[in-house]
């Protein structure tokens, strides 16, 4: 495993309602390494859907640093994390967001399209990354002709074709039942198993476990981390907040 991938020192945020500060984050450090798979646990309002926008380039802070892959990301400009966010992470989501009139690989292709890859070569990218999620054949289907979790399969595959080198989930599971969550988990411990860098948003515990370190957000700050060691997970860490 590398070295850090992912570090946040002292992440604030706060939101302006009127005349109402919120404050999402509160003080947040955590340093991710690259190849590592981590779980953020909370409860909703816990401050980590906001860490989530962060780290994935999708918001900024409002004070405190963040450095992905040694590059100072909070100071950059909209294009720059539009870039970023293009080349090294990949997203998947709960609601899976494909384009209901478009075709599976046509819906994979979409990030390629952003930074001008050739149509032969799309073709090519999407058919393979539908073929390493378990949908080979599948590839002229539409989202209405597949199942919930064939669905997320697709968003995966989306997710990977520009091989990006962190993979950002959020509540990845939410909509599946069961036996398909389990098989989207194991599509991501097989993607952290190829040096993918993992990092899932989940308020499910049993979701959670499939991380080898999970931490705990509350009011905005890191609470707790876990981290597995074998079989068990070893005693918390108390973070200090």
């Amino acid at each position: 495993m590398g070295g850090n991938v992912i570090v946040t020192k002292d992440i604030h945020k706060v939101y302006k309602l009127g005349d109402t500060e919120v404050h999402a984050l509160r003080g947040v450090s955590i340093d991710i390494r690259e190849g590592e798979f981590v779980s953020i646990m909370g409860s909703s309002g816990s401050g980590k859907s906001t860490f989530m926008n962060i780290i994935g380039c999708l918001d900024k802070p409002t004070s405190g640093n963040y450095y992905l892959d040694g590059s100072k990301v909070s100071e950059m400009e909209k294009d720059e994390l539009a870039d970023i966010r293009n080349r090294k992470i990949g997203f998947v989501f709960q609601s899976f967001n494909l384009l209901a009139r478009t075709t599976a690989a046509e819906n994979v292709e979409l990030p390629m399209i952003y930074n001008n890859t050739p149509s032969r070569t799309r073709a090519e990218r999407a058919y393979e990354a539908l073929s390493r999620v378990g949908l080979g054949g599948r590839e002229k289907h539409f989202p209405s002709q597949l199942s919930g979790g064939q669905q997320q399969r697709v968003a995966i595959a989306r997710a990977i074709v520009n091989d990006p080198s962190i993979i950002l989930a959020d509540e990845p599971t939410g909509n599946l039942d069961t036996a398909m969550s389990s098989e989207i988990m194991e599509i991501f411990r097989s993607l952290n198993e190829q040096g993918k860098t993992i990092i899932i948003i989940t308020h499910e515990h049993d979701i959670a476990e499939n991380a080898e370190r999970i931490v705990i957000f509350k009011d905005g700050s890191v609470t707790e981390e876990k981290s597995k060691n074998g079989r068990g997970v070893r005693a918390a860490r108390t973070v200090p907040t």
